[in-house]
């Protein structure tokens, strides 16, 4: 089956994909649709984000659906919001021309009043995310009691998201004789035990192997410190010029961070996380989409079910605990026969979990340093004759009279004025910038040896405070030698440590919360972090000093209370 005329789908639906220009189905899709439409047999199909999943089990469906009964035949369960909108959009398109079908998608985040509403028009496909399906049952809004077909997709994020109990719930609301759809990036235990205790005897499709790397992606990590990681973003960003990309962090409160510290410097870019009104995370999508904003910073959660086939680079501002979430978050770049590229910035205590990804990913992750500004220039350079060469269209008209009298110039010299006006402001923020320290990661250890030049004295603290850690069986602070300290900043003793299991995203968060007066922007500047076993200290901005001892005090962390000194 190399072309979807080759199917015995029905003209309506030929109709509709051939007007979205589907021609040759991909593997999943060659596998999944003659198997639907010709056996009864429950189904486990484990194949990548982003490879056609919604097209092979919707189509064969639609092609068998009864359009004359007005009872629920399919449901379709995945994990957000995001994915279940895009899946039921990509079934309204292809039944458009199928007049009696009627899809509804039912979520959180939105009124179920308005869902159940919508439901009095008795679709006969419901695609859901699990906590609302649950929602609506309880309501008696739902009745699957007649449902012929169940697509679980996503299973593995959905349990991962700790719907497992959502789902089994639902699986006994159906009846035993529904054919039963499994559709999964990976095949984990969970996944397994869902499988073994709610299909029956399941025929197994795999496109490619589980977790496998696209081929098209270049990846690349930048190792730098903590305090200087929004700098080097930034580098990085430049030294990519035209790029649409998504950056990924790991929290809420560093992915609203990060687009704050973006848009402030004047790039295009905006967020999506949790912490987000549904009414703010459509707008945002809906820009990214129509690129009017060219960066999107989100969180895995978020992102998900986010369909953009036109991805030049992920970037990874942290790294996910997860092997396969690295390979997630890059795939979504290099699709659609284009190449991507995948960067990472990671901190040089990071090297392990570096190594561990590279280790299960098999993945070649080749190490770069950070963009110089005349690196940076010469690649805006480049980036302007790319957007020259290429966009031909004419946005205006303008009378050829305006033009003054250039022939004093030559060729070259006129590209040289338009390319310093151009550049100009890029130029000057770069003129007197150091580079950022390099760092290499050693073939032997875990560790990092760093390049002498351009080592600053922040590198040096981190430096010793991680030999001390090292060094288990004393008092580490007390038996190191004195430090150099940055004389702008203040240095805390703080009570809690490893056995209250703070980590030091804990202490970042902390911080910022103690020196937030509600009026001032500015976010108080952050120095080093040492977690010990039963304290900590970590460096805070000289004039912040008084926010932390008054306010630390008031707060807990995990039912305990917290005390900062300044330390001596």
């Amino acid at each position: 089956m190399n072309l979807f005329t080759e199917t015995n789908l029905s003209p309506d639906i030929l109709k509709a994909i051939g007007e979205l220009g589907y021609e040759s189905p991909t593997e999943i899709q060659k596998q999944t649709i003659p198997f639907i439409l010709s056996d009864i047999r429950d189904l486990i199909a484990l194949a990548q984000t982003g490879t056609g999943k919604t097209a092979a089990f919707s189509l064969p469906i639609l092609d068998m659906i009864d359009d004359t009964s007005r009872k629920i035949q399919l449901l379709v369960l995945c994990p957000t919001r995001e994915l279940c909108l895009q899946i039921s959009k990509d079934i309204k398109n292809y039944s458009k021309y199928m007049k009696d079908i009627k899809t509804t998608a039912v979520y959180g985040g939105s009124s179920i009043v308005d869902q159940m509403r919508s439901l009095k028009d008795k679709p006969q496909i419901i695609v859901g995310t699990p906590g609302r399906v649950i929602d609506l049952i309880n309501r008696k809004a739902l009745d699957f009691s007649a449902i012929h077909w169940l697509v679980l997709d996503e299973a593995d994020e959905m349990l991962s998201m700790g719907f497992k109990d959502e789902l089994e719930t639902i699986l006994r609301e159906t009846p035993e004789t529904k054919q039963t759809f499994l559709f999964s990036a990976t095949m984990n235990k969970e996944v397994e035990r869902i499988s073994k205790n709610y299909l029956t005897k399941p025929h197994r499709i795999s496109v490619g192997s589980i977790n496998e790397v696209k081929k098209n992606i270049t990846h690349e990590y930048y190792v730098v410190g903590y305090r200087q990681k929004k700098e080097a973003l930034k580098r990085l960003i430049d030294a990519n010029p035209n790029q649409y990309s998504i950056i990924f962090c790991r929290t809420r409160m560093e992915t609203q961070e990060v687009a704050d510290f973006l848009m402030q410097n004047g790039y295009a870019a905006d967020a999506l996380h949790g912490d987000l009104s549904q009414a703010q995370r459509d707008t945002v999508m809906k820009k990214f989409r129509l690129k009017n904003i060219d960066i999107l910073v989100a969180t895995d959660v978020a992102a998900r079910g986010l369909d953009v086939n036109s991805l030049t680079h992920v970037i990874h501002f942290s790294l996910p605990d997860d092997p396969e979430v690295f390979v997630h978050r890059s795939g979504r770049t290099g699709r659609a026969g284009k190449n991507g590229i995948s960067m990472a910035l990671i901190k040089p205590e990071e090297s392990r979990k570096l190594k561990q990804i590279k280790s299960a990913t098999k993945i070649e992750i080749n190490e770069k340093f950070i963009p110089t500004g005349e690196d940076i220039i010469k690649a805006q350079v480049g980036g302007v004759f790319e957007k020259l060469l290429t966009e031909h269209e004419d946005i205006f008209e303008f009378d050829n009279s305006l033009i003054p009298d250039l022939s004093n110039f030559t060729k070259e010299e006129l590209v040289h004025q338009l390319l310093q006006f151009q550049l100009k402001d890029l130029a000057l923020y770069y003129k007197d910038k150091h580079d950022l320290t390099e760092q290499k990661l050693s073939s032997r250890d875990d560790d990092y040896s760093r390049r002498d030049r351009g080592r600053d004295r922040d590198s040096r603290d981190r430096d010793r405070g991680r030999d001390r850690d090292r060094d288990r069986g004393r008092d580490r602070d007390r038996s190191s030698k004195p430090r150099r300290r940055d004389e702008n900043m203040v240095r805390f003793f703080f009570n809690l440590g490893k056995k209250d299991h703070l980590k030091k995203l804990d202490v970042l968060d902390i911080i910022n919360k103690a020196t937030d007066d509600g009026k001032s922007k500015r976010r108080a500047e952050i120095g080093d972090i040492e977690i010990l076993e039963k304290f900590s200290f970590f460096e805070v901005e000289k004039s912040f000093k008084d926010n932390v001892l008054s306010n630390i005090q008031s707060m807990k962390f995990k039912g305990k209370d917290m005390r900062a000194e300044v330390a001596n």
